[in-house]
């Protein structure tokens, strides 16, 4: 005998037997009558006993069938239950986020906007991990994780939230004693801030949009594995570095670090959202994509946002 339970016969005799009827039953349950009373006697050929008497007229319960009724009824409404509760999880925004985002952008782009997004959802709470790690989410437990940079073929679900621009930085006091490059290669004879948490990162890929691309490999004194911390550095004049605008939006609004090379731009920083295989993800995690797809749209430094 199998050791597994056949609930769905189960869940079906409850239901013939709650109709009184095998035709009643087939139509609330949305199958065929053969495929009802198919169930049962299958049930009963597993059990070796009957538990409905049929007649042409009627139907009615065995002694086996009245002492197994009550817990295959629990078994049909267990069932409901647990269904309609994943349903309306995944129709309704509720419940715990598990999510996991890089240090640099989880601290000064995830952190800020998360209390308003809470705000909005009353009833969604968020466990969050700040780590440059690679985190494993389905051994792990996380809904969601936010990633800087490319994402290698995987089984998990991979978007691009959006990527961000990506200029080439220094300070004043840098370009007056080194000069500007007016050249991406140029940049092999310049100091340059390097980061060290990123795969590649010393090799920085420049786009034209008449002379094509150049790929030059960078080196310098300061190597940093986060994208935030290396924003003194530039100020201090220590190098030069290509990363996301929005860590020096305001540096470079107020003088404190130029950029060069406009015409070449870098190859776009690209963000991407990473839940768990599967298609359908639950209410609470398409909330929260939603609501950061909204606002990095709305950022100068933020593009290919994808809809």
């Amino acid at each position: 005998m199998p050791h597994l339970p056949d609930f769905e016969a189960w869940a079906i005799f409850a239901k013939v037997a709650e109709r009184g009827s095998f035709s009643d039953a087939a139509q609330e349950l949305g199958l065929a009558k053969t495929t009802v009373s198919k169930a049962v006697t299958r049930l009963e050929e597993r059990l070796q006993t009957t538990l409905l008497h049929r007649t042409t007229r009627s139907l009615s319960l065995t002694e086996s069938g009245r002492q197994s009724l009550e817990r295959a009824a629990r078994i049909l409404s267990d069932g409901t239950a647990v269904e309609a509760e994943v349903l309306e999880d995944a129709a309704i925004p509720r419940g715990l986020i598990r999510l996991a985002s890089t240090a640099a952008f989880g601290v000064q782009q995830l952190a800020p906007l998360l209390p308003e997004f809470m705000n909005r959802h009353p009833e969604i709470e968020i466990d969050f991990e700040i780590t440059d790690r690679r985190v494993d989410l389905v051994s792990e437990g996380f809904d969601l994780v936010l990633r800087v940079g490319p994402e290698p073929d995987s089984s998990l679900r991979i978007s691009k939230l959006f990527a961000f621009r990506v200029p080439v930085v220094a300070s004043p006091a840098y370009f007056a004693k080194h000069g500007r490059p007016e050249h991406p290669t140029d940049l092999t004879r310049f100091p340059a801030l390097v980061f060290t948490h990123i795969v590649g990162a010393e090799t920085w890929h420049f786009h034209h949009a008449t002379l094509g691309d150049v790929t030059v490999h960078v080196d310098g004194p300061f190597h940093v594995n986060n994208g935030v911390a290396v924003v003194p550095a530039l100020v201090a004049g220590l190098g030069i570095t290509a990363l996301p605008e929005a860590y020096v939006a305001q540096e470079l609004r107020d003088g404190r670090l130029e950029e060069v090379l406009k015409d070449w731009p870098v190859t776009p920083a690209a963000v991407h959202v990473v839940t768990p295989p599967g298609r359908a993800r639950p209410a609470r995690v398409r909330a929260l994509i939603d609501f950061l797809r909204q606002h990095f749209a709305a950022q100068p430094w933020a593009e290919g946002i994808e809809t």
